[in-house]
């Protein structure tokens, strides 16, 4: 793969007072397209400066030219080289159906961008929407207050049984049929959960969106959410219409049981096939609402490079 370097003078302000200057610099880049902002910042980093307020690039060109080990772009390389990062969420638009029978969210303009223009400077616009759902839309997490009325709410969450969590991905899209749609503990019992997020990958969100999304889905049988309780997961989702069956009358035995236990459920992710069956990081937090059991997170795995 080609390198490239940038080459230029440089004049560097500090914010109490003071500046530097130098001619004829060369600084490794981590693409040939970085903008002359982002060359200043790898300067910056490079010479390990502190309060600084102004660089100014002079004569900048950006050969291809091997690498020389300046340290800025060595930690932009090892930032961007070290992981692959996976959406598992569906993304929310006006009109979305996610759960049949609950209301899709509608957006409206609160502040459009021609009526900003005569609030702000020439040339500033802003856009400000207003978003009407319910919590259960898109991609969510349930925490213990949406089952019971003394458990924790969205903000009494700890957000370290949130983010970065080891994952242990099971694929089941093939191990279920419409006759026998329930997930037993006997087909998570390989595996060591303590301390980890469990997903459920059955493909169903193949239909997320659509009538067919809605009759027929996989879920958590109740045995095996207290199997995943007794074992330590602290999260358990599932690319599925809900964690239980909704088919089966009122009855949430999954839920109850593992938001009763304070393990977290994520509902309706996206793209769990592209994860391997171990070694990813999960994390999905939603706001800090008070008073609140169920809200939307931009859920997301982690891989190692």
């Amino acid at each position: 793969m080609p390198e490239y370097r940038a080459h230029f003078d440089f004049d560097i302000s500090f914010a109490n007072g003071g500046g530097l200057a130098g001619t004829g610099f060369r600084l490794d880049l981590p693409t040939a397209d970085a903008t002359e902002d982002q060359i200043a910042r790898l300067l910056v980093a490079h010479l390990g400066l502190a309060l600084v307020d102004e660089v100014s690039l002079r004569g900048l060109r950006v050969v291809e030219e091997p690498h020389r080990g300046s340290r800025g772009v060595e930690a932009v390389d090892a930032a961007t080289s070290a992981r692959r990062v996976v959406d598992l969420s569906h993304p929310i638009r006006a009109g979305l159906v996610t759960y049949p029978g609950l209301p899709a969210p509608t957006i409206t303009p609160h502040l459009t961008r021609e009526d900003s223009r005569a609030r702000y400077a020439p040339g500033t616009e802003f856009a400000m929407d207003v978003i009407h759902m319910i919590g259960n839309t898109g991609t969510y997490l349930d925490s213990p207050f949406h089952r019971y009325a003394d458990g924790r709410d969205l903000a009494g969450l700890d957000l370290s049984s949130l983010v970065g969590l080891r994952a242990e991905v099971f694929h089941l899209e093939d191990a279920w049929d419409a006759s026998r749609r329930g997930i037993r503990s006997a087909t998570l019992a390989d595996r060591d959960v303590r301390g980890a997020a469990v997903l459920l990958h059955t493909g169903w969100d193949r239909w997320f969106g659509r009538p067919e999304y809605g009759v027929g889905a996989p879920f958590l049988t109740g045995e095996a959410a207290q199997w995943l309780i007794d074992a330590g997961a602290v999260l358990v989702g599932i690319d599925s219409l809900n964690i239980d069956d909704t088919e089966s009358g009122g009855e949430r035995p999954a839920h109850s049981l593992l938001l009763g236990a304070g393990v977290h459920v994520v509902e309706h992710l996206a793209n769990l096939g592209e994860l391997p069956p171990r070694g990813a990081r999960f994390t999905a937090a939603p706001p800090a609402v008070e008073g609140f059991g169920t809200f939307p997170v931009r859920a997301f795995a982690e891989i190692p490079a």
